[in-house]
């Protein structure tokens, strides 16, 4: 048997100088957590987390029809984006509806950045590229000298706003800078994958070890802690965020996802628009769902959703909720059954744990 090589971020190793447990995650060495999971997710709740997620995948669009290229492969409405410097979510889509990724778009001044999952990188470029043809766009992989880290936490702003300026504190939600400190340029949005006020911010990777020693460094009077994969797992499904690979897969539409407010048929065409218009006018037979459970037991990926007798769903993430305090789940559960108060039970090892079927998302962030 062959040994693969994982790949690494250019703070690899400062990760392990932090004493953090590196694991294999689609088939990157990143760190899971460097103290633990439960201080690393309460100190993003409560003060800052910094996040290497320098994994993740960039591509830039330009030419001409860019914006007309953009628009035909997400779900969203480009046309939300008035102005430059904003971003938006969204999905790329197959012609039946499935999730080829989801994905963040800013539209910059002189092109577009799409941020997609690190698993799907090879995928969505090639994807990309297999419906670029009539636009006639230049698009660029440029996840190799990118790097991206993520900083989250109510405190997130103020420690930005005083490395960058007060100008920082006035940027709206997914909106777009840039900015130069001690001659090193990086950009960011105001965007996140926790639940959590934050940026997103990008950088060279020859800069990406100052960036996170300074920002640690500076950060250190308001709390902050660096944070793993596992922190940001449990933090994103509180938060009622979807993972590609258990919410969104090639099988599952943004519609079934629960996504509905991101999918905008109305706009015009685009991939898969015909079975997204259908499932949002109602044709839709099952529903992503959140659950919460009775007890001690974790509902995880995988186990079998019922009511009475009857199976009626498959858990698609599960974990202890540490802030809220009680176990929580991602359930695809049956139409008729995926409605708020739903009482279901979730097979876990010989037992049917009591669980509810509860608005989304579990914790909201008081603004």
């Amino acid at each position: 048997m062959v040994a693969t090589t994982l790949r690494e971020t250019a703070l690899a190793k400062t990760h392990v100088k932090l004493s953090a447990r590196m694991v294999d995650f689609a088939g990157w060495n990143m760190p899971v957590q460097y103290k633990s999971i439960i201080t690393e997710h309460m100190a993003t709740r409560e003060k800052i987390g910094l996040f290497d997620v320098s994994h993740m995948g960039e591509f830039l669009v330009t030419g001409a029809k860019a914006f007309d290229f953009v628009q035909h492969v997400i779900a969203n409405d480009l046309n939300r984006l008035t102005e430059p410097d904003r971003a938006l979510y969204s999905q790329l889509c197959y012609e039946d509806g499935g999730t080829v990724d989801d994905l963040i778009v800013y539209r910059r001044k002189e092109d577009f950045l799409l941020v997609v999952n690190a698993s799907n990188i090879d995928k969505d470029f090639a994807w990309l590229s297999e419906h670029k043809g009539k636009f006639g766009v230049n698009l660029t992989d440029i996840s190799e000298q990118t790097g991206l880290l993520a900083l989250q936490g109510p405190f997130a702003v103020p420690l930005l706003s005083e490395i960058v300026g007060d100008w920082v504190a006035k940027l709206p939600s997914f909106g777009y800078g840039e900015a130069k400190v001690d001659g090193h340029s990086f950009s960011f949005g105001r965007t996140g994958y926790t639940g959590e006020d934050g940026f997103e911010i990008f950088v060279g990777t020859e800069s990406l070890e100052w960036l996170w020693n300074m920002l640690l460094e500076r950060g250190a009077k308001f709390g902050i802690e660096p944070c793993g994969l596992g922190a940001r797992d449990t933090l994103r499904l509180e938060a009622g965020l979807p993972l590609y690979g258990h919410e969104l897969e090639k099988d599952i539409t943004p519609i079934e996802a629960g996504l509905g407010w991101s999918v905008k048929p109305d706009k015009g065409d685009f991939i898969g628009r015909d079975v997204l218009a259908k499932q949002k006018a109602g044709d839709l037979k099952r529903q992503i769902v959140c659950l919460k459970a009775e007890g001690k037991a974790i509902p995880r990926q995988g186990y079998s959703v019922f009511q009475g007798d009857t199976e009626v769903g498959t858990v698609t993430s599960g974990t202890q909720g540490i802030f809220v305090g009680y176990p929580i789940a991602f359930a695809m559960l049956n139409r008729d059954v995926a409605k708020v108060g739903e009482s279901v039970q979730v097979a876990i090892r010989d037992n049917r744990v009591a669980a509810t079927v509860v608005n989304r998302p579990w914790y909201k962030r008081k603004k």
